[in-house]
């Protein structure tokens, strides 16, 4: 009897543990079918995965309908899952961001939960309003867009390829950029670009032909750790090598303002408010564009900037610029070599946004603050570095950073065979324009906050033009108005901020131009601090008009 009751007592407390746990299963199962694309889904795609999976864009498939989306489902919940789409590289812990892109546990589990339920449609009045795009834009309808003036044939063999192109913008009075976008003609080929504005005067642009334009900008001296490989530049194997940019003399940063700039993965520029990039009237786009070979296939490429104006003078500029290195060697099989870079300013910025750059062998990139007053902190950590999508991480609350900070990058590269990424973990690796070499550069995007500009009298300002010779380096100092300019190696204009009576600051370069009188009191030279280098220059005495000398 008791051997009944016994048996009785089990099954019953079987069948209720069956039938709790068929239960469970179908509460999961249930709630799992509840979750709808329309309802549940749609809404975090649109907020998080249009701006690239849409009809024209990078990504390869859309998510604008249930109809695009259905066939990537599985995929979809893997790269969430694992935190590879959105792509968000940042360390969580360091920082905050305004276009972090990543998703909330909750919408990675509501996403989860869509996939395992049978990834169904739902009631089509649950859709939310489909975010508006303009066609071929990601910023909106552009004021205005700058092509390249003609096509560009790409060979179907050989190495990569630097080319420079001019474009005219023939604007007859200042313009504000308040939204840039550069887009790629051939997406299959254009690995990046730099569009970058050369104010009038000088040199006229237009009329060099792409080979000309990258002898002006990428020439070298006879003395030069570069060397040619077509149209690549690179560093050569036995130039000296400096892992601490810290303490190198030279090329710690990448001077000059870009407008606009294309990598996979990167936003368009887009500044808030009375925050603008000045381009001046006149003016010529510069377009530096890398492009990468397909075998056997001769391509075509007419790449384009899209600029949206603002609607009056910005109250502040915003400038971007490079620290780098590029002395660097990483040895063939090392897993995690280091390498720094670094800047100081000479003036006080508000810094907006930082950008790691490396190529396939990047791992990992760090920036770091060490303040006047020895304090420290890192501003960005990028532990898991794709070459792939170039982010650029905007601060969600803007940063003072006083003049005399050093401002340290840290790139780490993995040369070893268990990246599988690397071109040859067999061979050193040095600074180059192909990918299969490396960089190391940390942009930032700030805005100067240098106090009122001391006037100077007009008067005044003429004795310090003229010519400046220091051999290799020569100047031209032009006065226009109550302003006085340089034009340093044949560049463009750069203006000279009055700093003292002999003391001048150029904000290109980050740096200062000291001027030297006589006993007469005339101007005799003028010190040009380039990085931590003093570079002078004689001032050169023409002859009188009319003297037949």
């Amino acid at each position: 009897m008791r051997k009944a009751l016994l048996f009785v007592s089990i099954c019953a407390m079987f069948s209720a543990f069956v039938i709790f746990t068929t239960s469970a299963d179908t509460i999961k199962k249930s709630a799992a079918k509840a979750v709808t694309f329309n309802k549940d889904v749609a809404p975090i795609f649109f907020k998080a995965c249009a701006d690239c999976h849409r009809t024209g864009e990078a990504a390869p498939f859309s998510v604008m309908s249930f109809k695009e989306v259905r066939p990537w489902a599985k995929s979809i919940k893997e790269k969430v899952i694992s935190k590879q789409m959105p792509p968000w590289h940042a360390d969580p812990h360091i920082g905050e961001f305004k276009n972090n892109r990543s998703l909330t546990q909750a919408e990675i589990e509501t996403i989860t939960a869509w996939v395992d339920g049978g990834a169904a449609e739902g009631n089509p009045k649950d859709l939310p309003a489909t975010p508006k795009f303009t066609e071929g834009w990601r910023i909106g309808k552009p004021d205005v867009v700058l092509s390249m003036r003609e096509e560009y044939t790409l060979a179907a063999s050989g190495p990569d390829e630097y080319q420079y192109f001019a474009v005219p913008t023939n604007f007859t009075e200042d313009k504000y950029i308040q939204m840039a976008e550069a887009r790629p003609g051939n997406r299959r080929i254009v690995h990046h670009i730099l569009a970058f504005a050369a104010p009038p005067g000088g040199t006229d642009y237009a009329k060099l032909s792409p080979e000309e334009l990258q002898k002006l900008f990428d020439e070298d001296g006879p003395n030069s750790v570069f060397y040619r490989e077509g149209y690549l530049r690179r560093v050569k194997m036995d130039a000296k090598v400096n892992d601490d940019g810290c303490n190198n003399k030279f090329g710690e940063d990448d001077a000059g303002d870009v407008v606009a700039g294309y990598a996979p993965g990167m936003p368009p520029e887009v500044f808030e408010p009375g925050v603008a990039k000045k381009l001046p009237a006149g003016a010529t786009l510069i377009f530096q564009l890398h492009y990468s070979k397909i075998a056997g296939s001769e391509q075509k490429d007419r790449s384009s900037v899209g600029l949206i104006f603002a609607k009056e003078p910005p109250k502040k500029r915003m400038i971007k610029r490079g620290i780098e290195n590029i002395f660097f060697k990483i040895p063939a099989g090392a897993e995690a070599h280091k390498a720094t870079a670094c800047w100081q300013p000479k003036e006080d910025i508000t810094l907006f946004s930082m950008m790691p750059h490396m190529h396939y062998r990047g791992g990992a990139m760090e920036y770091k603050a060490t303040y006047p007053d020895g304090k420290s902190e890192v501003l960005l950590n990028v532990p898991n570095y794709d070459f792939g999508w170039q982010t650029n991480y905007a601060l969600k609350q803007p940063k003072f950073i006083p003049k005399g900070t050093k401002i340290q990058v840290t790139a780490t590269f993995n040369n070893s065979a268990k990246n599988k990424f690397n071109p040859d973990p067999s061979k050193d690796v040095r600074w180059g324009d192909p990918t299969y070499d490396e960089m190391l550069i940390g942009y930032l995007d700030f805005i100067p906050e240098r106090k009122a500009v001391p006037s100077m009298d007009t008067k005044a300002l003429a004795a310090f033009v003229g010519k400046y010779d220091a051999g290799l380096m020569k100047m031209n100092v032009i006065q226009i108005g109550d302003q006085l300019f340089a034009e340093i190696a044949g560049q463009p204009r750069i203006e000279m901020l009055p700093e003292a009576e002999n003391k001048f600051f150029i904000r290109e370069i980050q740096n200062f131009v000291t001027f030297t009188r006589n006993e007469k009191g005339e101007i005799v030279e003028a010190a040009v601090q380039l990085g931590d280098r003093t570079i002078k220059a004689k001032k050169k005495v023409e002859a009188p008009a009319g003297s037949g000398n």
